[in-house]
């Protein structure tokens, strides 16, 4: 529509919703709604307008009960492994045997662990 393409975000976009979709977007430049975009991958979840703020909320309530190291290190993996083939990614099975060895003896680690076997909540959650 404007006469150019979206060159610098095509490499994120065309990951999220694939080579397929990206072709037709991309040379349509239509609009889509919520269900496409769910369909495509591109969202989680699609809720009614009313239920929303309930949504956001369970979201929330999941995402402070995560440890932030954790979740970080979560992230980086994701990043460090995906679009890797099964035989790359073997490659990395020590690496990732490091990293929960590093993260359960770690401060947070612990205190996760023993809020669980508690049955407690753990100190960073809100």
């Amino acid at each position: 529509k404007l006469g150019l393409a979206p060159a610098v975000i095509s490499p994120y976009v065309i990951d999220a919703i694939g080579t397929r979709n990206a072709l037709r977007y991309f040379q349509t430049a239509e609009l889509f709604d919520a269900a496409r975009a769910y369909a495509m991958g591109l969202i989680h979840e699609v809720v009614p307008a009313a239920q929303l703020d309930i949504a956001v909320t369970v979201q929330l309530k999941h995402l402070r009960q995560a440890g932030p190291n954790a979740v970080k290190a979560a992230k980086a993996l994701v990043h460090r492994v995906a679009g890797m083939s099964i035989e790359e990614q073997m490659f990395v099975d020590e690496e990732n045997a490091q990293l929960i060895a590093k993260l359960r003896v770690s401060a947070e680690g612990q205190e996760g662990l023993s809020a669980f076997l508690s049955k407690r909540r753990a100190s960073w959650t809100l």
